[in-house]
């Protein structure tokens, strides 16, 4: 792999260094070198065409410390592999973060390396004596090395350790997920977006901008496209699903366990109740339609959702404080599947029946998990609506879907695709091209430097032409 070191001030010893989502959208890992002092801005895995050998790369004995910026596997997938590297410095996050750290690698590290329950449960025992939980807007200082005194430099020469303190914020992208505020040796700021998540989502608070940021560091995941907006997306879902009532087919949502998920389940929680208010004519159907989790983690992790509902945002709590339990599990025919039994039970079920039901199932780019069963079942039924509700990496069966291929390959087999494949960008998790820009246009400060991470090299350049209008910042791509 290729690096650059930017040098982000000509004064001062500051360096930024990529390690993964330079010009891609999975692998975020960045290194920030404050003159004595470095640390490590999370450790994500690579995925889908950019998807490499397991390993670290680089070198870590110099590394003070990790922040991580939220629990999606691009952003904390090399976490074993970095402790396997001799990696023993903490490792900082939001309480959320902390709790959802573990459950995600847990899965990722038995449906990747195989390991059993007893190995597992040994990595990441030894991960959790590394984790430093912070609340947000908590303030933590790191100090840089101490120079030894048999170096006897001379009083010319005393050496005054640097330190730099940080915060995380909310990022409203998934539980617990933050942009990181780091303020540096001169008093300059700079500010790691991690993922930022779009505005107006019905669970989690809007990010709200930094007041100054000297040097941005931010995603560009959807820098060249806008989103539909909430309503829409719960009509066009409405839609979809009535039309499949009536055609007598399975809706198959391939979404991430953390976040999609549950954004989909309290949307299809509300359009129940909505039913029930208006009394549709479709009263009977909604009511008796099967709304099938099938994803132990997402389990886990909806629960997760649960614990911290203070994190959401106050139109979910206000649904949790009149009584209505509206929350992501919070209906009648909600069913969860946890065994792999039970699982391809279902499966056979649908395939032979094709009754209405609505599944979700991990995993979102459609490139691994229970809902692999599920596709090459039922693609070859046109009664059958697939649901892509977020980025589909190149080289992954999701994009190949939302390319609308004739044939796709599944476990080595050619699998017909008649289903009706449908795209929903106002599910995705995160800020689409307007959301970046408010949150760029709301630092109050001047900008010197904006890099662009987190983006293929396309969609980065779009959106680098949209900021050099609208922003006096040198953008670095």
């Amino acid at each position: 792999m290729t690096l650059e070191q930017y040098q982000l001030h000509p004064q001062h010893d500051y360096y930024l260094t990529h390690h993964g989502a330079k010009d891609t959208v999975t692998g975020s890992c960045h290194e920030l070198r404050i003159n004595d002092i470095n640390l490590l801005i999370d450790c994500g895995l690579f995925q889908g065409k950019d998807s490499q050998p397991l390993n670290i790369e680089f070198d870590i004995d110099h590394i003070d410390a990790l922040l991580i910026t939220h629990a999606h596997i691009d952003h904390i997938g090399r976490l074993p592999w970095l402790l396997a590297a001799g990696f023993d410095k903490p490792i900082y996050c939001t309480q959320a973060t902390a709790e959802l750290i573990p459950l995600m690698l847990d899965d990722g590290l038995k449906l990747q390396l195989g390991l059993n329950q007893k190995q597992r449960e040994k990595v990441l025992a030894h991960l959790k004596t590394l984790i430093v939980p912070l609340e947000y807007n908590q303030l933590k200082n790191i100090k840089g090395r101490q120079v030894p005194s048999s170096w006897s430099l001379g009083k010319e020469h005393e050496h005054t350790r640097d330190f730099l303190s940080f915060c995380f914020k909310p990022a409203g992208h998934i539980l617990g997920s933050a942009y990181i505020e780091i303020t540096l040796p001169n008093d300059e700021i700079i500010v790691f977006s991690g993922d930022l998540g779009p505005r107006n989502t019905p669970l989690l608070p809007d990010p709200i901008s930094p007041k100054r940021a000297d040097y941005l560091v931010i995603e560009s995941t959807y820098g060249n496209k806008t989103h539909d907006d909430v309503a829409t997306r719960s009509k066009r879902l409405e839609v979809i699903v009535e039309k499949s009532l009536l055609d007598g087919g399975v809706i198959l949502i391939p979404a991430f366990s953390v976040g999609r998920t549950q954004e989909l389940l309290f949307d299809i929680e509300r359009l129940i109740e909505h039913s029930i208010e208006t009394e549709s004519t479709d009263d009977d159907y909604w009511q008796q339609l099967p709304i099938i989790l099938d994803s132990p983690l997402a389990i886990e992790v909806t629960e997760q959702y649960m614990k911290f509902h203070e994190l959401w945002n106050k139109e979910a709590q206000d649904g949790l404080s009149v009584g209505r339990k509206r929350h992501p599990m919070a209906f009648e025919q909600f069913v969860m599947v946890e065994s792999h039994k039970d699982h391809m039970r279902l499966v056979n079920r649908l395939t032979s029946t094709n009754e209405p039901a609505i599944v979700v199932a991990a995993s979102g780019m459609c490139n691994g998990g229970r809902i692999m069963n599920y596709l090459k079942a039922l693609l070859p039924d046109k009664r059958t609506d697939v649901i892509l509700a977020g980025y589909q990496a190149q080289g992954t069966l999701g994009r190949d879907l939302q390319n609308e291929y004739s044939y796709v390959e599944i476990d080595g087999d050619k699998v017909e695709v008649n289903a009706h494949i449908h795209s929903m960008s106002g599910y995705s998790a995160h800020a689409d091209r307007d959301d970046l820009l408010e949150f760029i246009e709301g630092i109050e400060s001047d900008i010197k430097q904006i890099h662009l991470i987190h983006g293929e090299p396309e969609t980065k350049a779009e959106f680098t032409d949209v900021l050099v209008k609208k922003v006096n910042a040198e953008v670095i791509v």
